[in-house]
């Protein structure tokens, strides 16, 4: 099975808002993660992007840009094949509103970070820390 999501790289004044994900999550618990989610049907990338951050953040982004896309295979469940996760990711770098966790329930936290204490955190992709130096530094 493929699960396509859409996640913003939320970056301000060279700091990076990140969650950590609840330690009841499925897939990557008690990870620190970037915000975002599944597409729904007939949703388009960034009314994704829009959407997912209104619902987990409180805040609409008003700037973004793609950065790139990742695939990754999820771990097998019960000896099936792995299903594979399709990530889009954007670079959120302005808002309106307020950062606030909306969705206690999926990340038991959120913080921001510098790029240097980013790289240090359990986060739920080894890749993040060179995606976070190259688009950051």
């Amino acid at each position: 099975m493929t699960h396509e999501v859409v996640v913003g790289l939320i970056v301000r004044s060279g700091r990076i808002l990140l969650g950590r994900r609840s330690a009841e999550r499925e897939f990557y618990p008690d990870v620190w993660d970037m915000f975002g989610g599944h597409m729904e049907p007939g949703e388009g990338h960034e009314q994704t992007l829009v959407r997912e951050l209104e619902e987990e953040l409180g805040i609409k982004p008003v700037q973004w840009r793609f950065l790139e896309t990742l695939t990754v295979d999820l771990p097998a469940v019960n000896a099936s094949p792995p299903d594979l996760l399709i990530v889009h990711i954007y670079l959120v770098t302005d808002w309106t509103g307020t950062p606030v966790n909306m969705q206690p329930e999926e990340h038991s936290t959120i913080g921001w970070f510098s790029v240097e204490e980013a790289v240090r955190l359990e986060l739920a992709d080894a890749i993040y820390p060179t995606l976070f130096e190259k688009y950051l530094k």
